[in-house]
């Protein structure tokens, strides 16, 4: 199974009842192809820096998951087919930030290059003269 997460954006208009009812069929269409939904953490009403669908804010939802590819491409069919939902986009977590995103770490930053080395010069003689 690999790390997934995703940020859902609902129409700021939508009933919250509405909200739960399609985060909670997408959460079980996701678990009837073996997925594991971790946390959902709901970001609530945010202004959007252009309109979006004739809309100037929505509801942000951030969820985690762990899936194979075949469950995620099902849970993003399920979310492009949602009237509620005006954008969502699913992202997989590197296998190298999986420990430090829950211990709540920052990831470790790539090593830099080595600086370039000096080229060798050929030894210097002394001339007698």
């Amino acid at each position: 199974m690999r790390p997934y997460e995703t940020v859902i954006i609902f129409d700021a208009q939508a009933e919250d009842t509405a909200v739960n009812a399609v985060l909670d069929r997408g959460l079980e269409a996701l678990r009837t192809r073996g997925g594991t939904p971790g946390r959902v953490d709901r970001w609530g009403k945010r202004a959007f820096a252009y309109e979006m669908r004739h809309r100037r804010e929505g509801y942000y939802v951030l969820v985690e998951f762990s899936a194979e590819p075949a469950a995620a491409a099902e849970l993003d069919r399920f979310l492009t087919l949602a009237d509620e939902v005006l954008r969502h986009k699913i992202v997989r977590i590197p296998d190298a930030a999986v420990g430090h995103r829950r211990s709540g770490r920052p990831a470790p930053a790539p090593p830099l290059p080595a600086p370039p080395q000096p080229a060798a010069s050929a030894p210097a003689t002394a001339e007698a003269g």
